[in-house]
């Protein structure tokens, strides 16, 4: 491998720089950071003259990254950003430099210099200090964004049950806040349970069709979870508008109808979604981090502790999740400050006090008992639950998705409210699937002892009837969760994998609490106490929340820190370990990755997973593109580079000596390319037959770029007389230090090259001689190819599209009949105009397959535009 700094490119140009001056005392060593590698020229002229050079070439690479920055559904080259944040660098201290001595020569070292000083130390202060800035206002807003969706999402979901009598706009918690017994002033809409019933479907259907309308008509990318999309975009990949303002009003306006439609989909997800749009609002309006990538992926990093944070009530726990499952680079200053922005995000979410308990979130309980060492053996079950729950809704929720993408896509509208009322009608008789996911945890959760008891659910003659209902809970709310999650509408997938883990756990709980009350002398039990209780069945809820949840996401050690912050639960450390543990191993067994890694598998998108550790045994040159354009270092007429450019859609082109040699000589990108060709055509007056030439060596004293330092712009006076000898110098735009590699390397170290250092592409070059290029894209098709030939079968794949054209009949055999039913009720009642249609016509699909991510696309292929 073959690389130098990638601001060399730009030093060549300034080859006569006076040595550095000697340090004098001012000079002394201090504890502060400061640049004390590049000293001031001595003269005010040539440090001028420095600073413009610096200041023009880091003005043309800025035109240059704004064009291409938001090149929608590209990848960033980490590389090339972190020599131009170098570039900016030195312009700004050369720049400092120059002025420093100008305001020198002009004052005379005297008052005005130190004004100068300040104002200058001032403006360096704000530059650095624009993070802190940022990540504080950041915050801010995602602790009262929480907040306030906290407070509609308990509201809406308890408006399909009743309403309060003193106040329309209190909960059911607030309404009978104090009552010690019963609450007169909370109302069921009917005393007749069937149009209670009958309210509640309505209400269900209503905030769907809400939740789904707002997303189809003003913000695709606002539905679902996110948090695939956004792993993809902190590692570099560009989805335009998925963090922009309208999906964060509508993913914030969303999700509580969404939640309160009873779709068994959560918050918490989507919160991590609307905390990094709001972080990258924000810093759109700070210069440092709208112009450069790496830094706002810092902030992004930052928000997304911070939605985790609000969601769970779990600072540290954000911290760690973004660590572990969102970012692939996690530097020591990125952990700083996101631990300062989930510190400013839960202390203002404090402060609003939404659930006015002094709590960050609902269920937060506390456990005065210790656990035995007995109880482990049901801790391993409830560990291999919950990796079994996992590799089972990953499973067959892909396979929804599959079968969503290719059916149902003109019909996002009327999937979700089908959804929504289908799941009133099945949750609406059991006393847990009823209630809102989170308040049923909280129930699952607490102890027995004192008054907490949910339709005597710690009642010890009712407890194989809960045994029932919570089993029956759990089995629905797995098969609801795996049909819900990914409809168009904001939602997420943790809070159900926990309310699923959650009843199971519970079940478990009460079970045990029964063998020890069957058989209390028994020398199983013998470490409980004679008197007294033994079993607490609320923790084994807590721990079966913690295995669901690491069975569906893969992750451990934020999970064990999340759900301790979440209960205050200090003494079921060592147990929440066993359980997670138990449920990665287990999870490990189904394959690699959780549910938010396998839809960016799913999805294509090129993203290579840090965690992942490949054995392919091949070498580079079996996966690289060996029939590429390169262009030849000079003698090229501009006409013939258009064509090249118009022909393909190649984000980057290779520079050879000749066609011949193949001499490797750097590599220039498409945007780059193409801002040149604008350049020379509309400042030069550049004809087609122009020479271009990529290196400075062969032409000799002619223009160095074409806007600067070219002889008197030709006119069309002069065109038939000068245009002959026109050459166009395009070194400045090439960059003469890509990444190489020898063509046998195994493709395993190529793949630690992309994740580490984050090129575009890579070029593979045999003795200085350019042989081929490979990309992402390229290593991620040979990997689904090799895990294709190994994992699927031919005849299984096409049984399953068969089944999926079975059950895609019978849906619109069932729709059709329910549309024959309607216009049949309507024409007996006398109504006029057309017919009711549940079914949509079909129309061709348009942007985004009707709905956000281009479902007709696969990322992975060249879609028209490659390397």
């Amino acid at each position: 491998m073959n690389r130098t700094s990638g601001s060399s490119s730009h030093t060549r140009q300034t080859s006569s720089r006076p040595q550095p001056s000697p340090r004098t005392s001012s000079f002394t060593p201090s504890l502060r950071r400061r640049n004390t590698s590049v000293s001031l020229p001595a003269d005010p002229e040539l440090a001028c003259a420095e600073a413009t050079a610096a200041s023009a070439d880091h003005v043309l690479h800025e035109e240059i990254a704004e064009i291409k920055r938001y090149e929608d559904f590209t990848t960033i080259d980490w590389v090339q950003d972190a020599a131009r944040e170098q570039l900016r660098r030195r312009a700004r201290r050369k720049e400092r430099a120059g002025f420093w001595e100008r305001e020198n020569a002009h004052t005379g070292g005297g008052r005005g210099r130190g004004w100068v000083t300040w104002r200058g130390k001032i403006g360096e202060a704000y530059d650095a200090g624009q993070a802190w800035i940022v990540v504080t206002l950041v915050g801010a807003a995602i602790g009262l964004n929480a907040a306030v969706l906290n407070i509609v999402t308990e509201w809406l979901s308890d408006i399909k049950l009743g309403h309060c009598e003193t106040a329309f706009y209190l909960n059911e918690n607030f309404c009978c806040w104090g009552a010690e017994s019963g609450c007169p002033e909370w109302k069921r809409w009917s005393g007749f349970a069937p149009i209670n019933y009958l309210f509640y479907i309505l209400f269900a259907a209503l905030f769907s069709l809400t939740a789904a309308t707002l997303v189809r008509s003003f913000a695709p990318y606002a539905a679902g979870s996110g948090i695939s999309e956004i792993k993809c975009i902190i590692a570099g990949f560009v989805m335009k508008g998925y963090l922009g303002a309208w999906t964060l009003v509508i993913k914030s306006i969303g999700l509580p109808l969404s939640i309160a439609s009873g779709l068994s989909v959560g918050k918490e997800g989507p919160s991590v979604h609307y905390a990094v749009c709001t972080g990258n609002v924000i810093s759109r309006f700070f210069d440092k981090y709208r112009r450069n990538a790496a830094k706002t992926r810092e902030i992004l990093s930052a928000s997304a502790a911070a939605g985790v944070g609000v969601a769970f009530g779990s600072p540290i726990g954000g911290v760690l999740f973004s660590l572990e499952e969102m970012s692939n680079y996690f530097p020591l200053k990125t952990m700083w400050r996101s631990y300062f922005c989930a510190l400013v995000a839960t202390a203002v979410l404090a402060a609003m006090n939404p659930f006015r308990t002094g709590q960050l979130v609902m269920f937060q309980v506390k456990y005065d008992r210790s656990w035995h060492f007995f109880e482990i053996l049901f801790y391993l079950i409830i560990g291999v639950f919950g990796g079994l729950y996992g590799a089972f809704v990953i499973k067959w929720n892909l396979r929804v998705q599959a079968f969503r993408k290719k059916y149902l896509g003109q019909y996002a509208i009327l999937e979700a409210v089908t959804l929504a009322v289908v799941t009133a009608i099945i949750c609406y008789p059991n006393m847990f699937l009823r209630i809102d996911m989170t308040e049923s945890m909280e129930i699952l959760f607490l102890e027995c002892e004192g008054d907490h008891d949910y339709d005597e659910l710690c009642d010890r003659q009712n407890r194989w009837h809960m045994m029932f209902s919570l089993a029956i809970a759990t089995v629905i709310r797995t098969l609801l969760v795996i049909i819900s999650f990914g409809c168009k509408v904001p939602a997420g997938i943790f809070v159900p994998s926990m309310a699923i883990g959650a009843s199971f756990g519970r079940m478990v709980g009460i079970f045990v609490q029964h063998l020890h009350e069957s058989f209390p002398t028994s020398t199983f039990f013998s470490a409980c106490e004679p008197d007294g209780p033994c079993i607490t069945p609320g923790t084994y809820a807590f721990l079966g929340a913690a295995a669901a949840l690491s069975g569906i996401m893969h992750i451990t050690v934020s999970v064990v820190v999340i759900m301790f912050e979440l209960t205050g639960a200090l003494t079921y450390i060592l147990p929440t370990m066993i359980v997670v543990g138990v449920t990665k191993a287990v999870g490990e067994r189904f394959g690699h990755g959780g549910i938010a890694d396998r839809t960016i598998w799913f999805n294509g998108y090129p993203f290579l997973d840090n965690k992942e550790e490949h054995t392919f045994g091949v070498p580079v040159s079996q996966v690289m593109a060996s029939n590429i354009i390169s262009l030849p270092a000079s003698g090229l007429e501009l006409r013939a580079l258009e064509r090249i450019i118009n022909e393909n859609q190649y984000q980057g082109y290779p520079i050879v000596e000749d066609s011949v040699s193949k001499t490797l000589i750097g590599y220039i990108g498409r945007t780059e390319l193409r801002y040149a060709i604008d350049r020379a055509k509309r400042d030069q007056f550049a004809p087609g037959h122009a020479q271009c030439y990529f290196s400075s060596t062969d032409t000799g004293t002619s223009s160095r770029t074409p806007s600067s330092s070219m002889p008197p712009a030709v006119t069309f006076d002069t065109m038939s007389a000068t245009s002959a000898n026109l050459r166009i110098d395009l070194s400045k735009f090439i960059d003469p230090t890509p990444l190489t590699v020898h063509p046998r390397l195994p493709l395993e170290t190529v793949m630690e090259l992309f994740k580490k250092m984050g090129p575009r592409v890579i070029l593979i070059e045999y003795r200085g001689r350019l042989t081929g290029l490979v990309t992402v894209k390229d290593c991620l098709k040979y990997q689904f190819k090799v895990e294709a030939s190994e994992n699927l079968n031919a005849g299984h794949a096409g049984g399953a599209e068969e089944r999926e054209e079975r059950v895609w009949r019978g849906i619109k055999g069932v729709a059709g009949w329910v549309d024959g039913g309607l216009n049949a009720v309507r024409r007996g009642l006398g109504m006029r105009g057309g017919d009711i249609r549940l079914v949509s016509p079909v129309s061709p699909v348009g942007v985004d397959g009707e709905e956000g991510l281009r479902d007709g696309e696969v990322e992975l292929e060249d879609r028209g535009g490659g390397r």
